[in-house]
């Protein structure tokens, strides 16, 4: 049987796109041997071929591994998940040794104050504060002062103690109707009684316009452990009793002298605090 001139023509043309692949496969295979070739022999050669070849690779390489990414992003949300759910135990943990402290705190203030009761212990009064902003900084090499914005008017009155977030600052020493002046801890003319804990050793803490602060009428050869902390003794009753003033330090020709806890420097607000007859 003869085939037709039509099916001769396709059975032509089949075989011709077979050997066109084969041939095609061929060709590519023998370029992208010729350009590695070429790129190992000489690179700077090749160098804009991988350029425009990178240009076009990389928004597919970027599709293909946004899912990658994903999966990597899913997993680290679930550790982080888990990481969460772990400090949310120890939290937990942490929030319970808490409220057993603070039952436990409760319990010694009410024993100690029937004890205080019974043994007619008069206590000072508690604190009440002014709070308001600085609103000037006058430090310099001479004085070391400040302005708050607040006077009189707001039950301000020379004397007071002066406290940042942490403690004492200084004192009101020039009170107007809507602001007042501070001296502070550090100025030469500063002199506050102060009392060290553990030894209940009385001092007069002094400023010498630096950031530590001196002690003066210590008993000679007496041994302080650095860090023990320093607060107002109440004596004269310039300040009231307990204010958080620093800790001891002990420089290396044997001196001791307090690190304050607050500096001006540090603090936007100040509290003030009101002295008894003050208080309405």
């Amino acid at each position: 049987m003869k085939l037709k001139p039509r099916s001769k023509s396709l059975v032509r043309i089949a075989s011709l796109q077979w050997w066109g692949a084969r041939a095609g496969s061929v060709i590519f295979m023998f370029a992208a041997l010729c350009l590695y070739m070429m790129s190992s022999i000489n690179p700077t050669t090749m160098a804009p071929v991988r350029s425009a070849t990178q240009d076009i690779v990389s928004p597919l390489l970027t599709t293909i591994n946004k899912p990658i990414v994903w999966t990597t992003d899913y997993v680290g949300a679930i550790s982080g998940l888990t990481a969460m759910q772990e400090e949310n135990m120890v939290l937990k943990a942490e929030n319970a040794r808490l409220r057993e402290w603070y039952q436990t705190a409760m319990a010694l203030q009410a024993e100690n104050e029937a004890l205080q009761g019974l043994m007619n212990v008069k206590l000072p009064p508690r604190h009440d504060y002014i709070t308001t902003r600085i609103i000037a900084d006058s430090g310099n090499a001479f004085a070391q002062s400040l302005m708050i914005q607040a006077g009189e008017k707001d039950g301000i009155v020379n004397g007071q103690a002066v406290l940042g977030e942490n403690g004492l600052v200084g004192r009101v020493i020039d009170s107007g109707n809507n602001s007042a002046r501070v001296l502070l801890l550090n100025d030469i003319n500063s002199r506050i009684p102060v009392l060290i804990l553990g030894s209940n050793q009385r001092a007069i803490m002094a400023g010498n316009n630096s950031d530590r602060l001196t002690l003066l009428h210590l008993p000679q050869n007496m041994d302080i452990e650095a860090g023990t902390r320093v607060i107002t003794s109440g004596h004269g009753g310039l300040f009231p009793y307990g204010l958080p003033v620093g800790v001891i330090e002990k420089k290396n020709d044997g001196t001791y002298v307090v690190s304050p806890h607050e500096t001006a420097d540090r603090a936007s607000f100040i509290r003030v605090v009101r002295k008894p007859e003050a208080v309405q």
